[in-house]
């Protein structure tokens, strides 16, 4: 995965959408990659607000990531702002592209959330899955599982067992959804990255493996793109 574009580029990732790019960037990775492709500058709220040429599962999925990302960690994200415009394909690619990042979620965040709270036999279903069928399955296992542990611990006043158990069910929740809505997978990083490590490591890969599925974006100089994303953080200051 290409690294240090947060560098060349010059711009800042802020969570949400914003009216206009800031005197640092001030966009969320959509509208970035939408000035740095020279497209006309529009707020981005969800992926349908993007350009007919950007990937829907794929700008969902870097949304969900780019509002859920700790601000230390959201410039990792500007690594893709060169790969999003152009990369919108058929529609069995880009159902191809969903189905990828709900499993790959599914197998590579989950696993490690789970076996926190003990729950190895669940994490081992997860990891294991051979298709996205077997992947909703064990992720159905899990948010039930994790909601019911989730109320014990509540009866009891085990409060950091039960924010563990509710944070398991969410996020299985979370990838049951992720079947068919994108953003739903990003949101499987958003539960377990305050229990477990390497998170948003594992979510900015999947978004890179999901990228060389189907269409590829257009090359787009990076000295251009940076011409234009300097250009718009001058019109604003």
């Amino acid at each position: 995965m290409a690294s240090g574009f947060e560098h060349i580029l010059h711009w800042r990732l802020l969570s949400g959408s914003h009216p206009f790019p800031g005197p640092d960037g001030g966009t969320c990775i959509n509208e970035a990659a939408v000035v740095a492709a020279g497209l006309p500058y529009r707020s981005i709220r969800s992926s349908s607000d993007c350009p007919p040429c950007f990937s829907k599962p794929l700008a969902a999925y870097a949304l969900g990531l780019n509002d859920a990302m700790p601000d230390d960690q959201r410039s990792r994200l500007m690594a893709f702002v060169l790969r999003l415009s152009g990369s919108a394909d058929t529609a069995e690619i880009e159902e191809q592209r969903t189905r990828f990042l709900a499993l790959e979620s599914i197998r590579r965040i989950l696993p490690p959330l789970l076996d926190r709270a003990g729950f190895a036999d669940l994490a081992a279903r997860c990891d294991e899955a051979q298709d996205l069928e077997a992947g909703l399955l064990a992720a159905q296992a899990a948010a039930w599982r994790g909601g019911t542990v989730a109320q014990a611990a509540s009866q009891q006043r085990d409060w950091r067992r039960g924010a563990l158990a509710s944070a398991i069910a969410r996020s299985a929740v979370a990838a049951v959804k992720s079947a068919t809505d994108a953003r739903s997978a990003a949101e499987i990083a958003e539960g377990a990255s305050p229990f477990t490590e390497g998170v948003w490591d594992s979510a900015a890969t999947i978004l890179d493996e999901a990228l060389t599925i189907g269409r590829q974006a257009s090359d787009i100089d990076l000295v251009q793109a940076q011409e234009r994303l300097d250009a718009a953080r001058a019109s604003a200051s």
